[in-house]
């Protein structure tokens, strides 16, 4: 099989594709992959010339920290909860999330979500009695990972200034809607601004969720509180 990676030694630099010749047997995770790719002493690409380690960001490899975040054959997905038949596939494209900014060959940037956050003011406040008919979503919409993929797919979040925070802000909004006391007013109107305004639902944030989450539900119960 043979891994293409895009490369990109440092932020702004220009970026170039490198491949690697992999042979496997069986069903592989991507992590794994790369992990037995940059095992290799020494690295090299498929014309035998060296290559330095592929730089990508994990932590825990088991879907919970998120922070395998890539482009996978042109589909976004954890690199570590997307698994490869190796010996069907002959060739594997690796890619990092296109809306942020790269720091190395597959490590993007993305704190431009917690800044969405603090700029917004998303604190909880003080808690509200629970709703038991909202505990489901609840449990749900605190499972996001905050990974970036839903951003990546989304048809709304790229080119509009920066004022639209996608799907992971309106799953956010929601959990603290419903949780708190006496925030309520602050947080539906920063949906309002941040969110509301700009959704066109085509709910490919849906699709892609590694965690499953249903943000339409989350969209809903603010549409009704609002």
């Amino acid at each position: 099989m043979i891994v293409t990676v895009r490369r990109q030694k440092a932020p702004g630099e220009e970026a170039y594709y490198q491949s690697f010749d992999v042979k496997a047997c069986g069903r592989a995770t991507v992590s794994h992959i790369l992990e037995e790719l940059n095992g290799r002493e020494p690295l090299c690409d498929v014309d035998g010339k060296a290559a330095d380690r592929i730089s990508w960001e994990r932590s825990c490899l088991q879907k919970i920290c998120g922070s395998c975040a890539m482009v996978i054959n042109g589909k976004p997905a954890l690199a570590c909860s997307e698994f490869i038949d190796t010996a069907e596939t002959k060739e594997l494209v690796l890619e990092p999330l296109s809306v942020f900014p790269v720091i190395c060959d597959l490590m993007v940037d993305r704190s431009i979500i917690d800044e969405h956050q603090k700029l917004a003011l998303m604190f909880l406040g003080e808690r509200t009695k629970p709703d038991a008919a909202e505990h489901e979503q609840q449990y749900l919409a605190a499972k996001c990972l905050k990974c970036g993929l839903c951003l990546e797919v989304c048809p709304n979040y790229a080119g509009n200034g920066g004022k639209f925070f996608g799907a992971l802000f309106a799953d956010e909004a929601y959990l603290l809607h419903s949780s708190t006391a006496d925030r309520r007013k602050e947080i539906a109107k920063e949906y309002r601004k941040h969110f509301e305004r700009w959704c066109s639902k085509s709910l490919s944030c849906r699709e892609v969720c590694p965690m499953k989450i249903q943000t339409l539900s989350s969209i809903g119960y603010m549409n009704r509180k609002i």
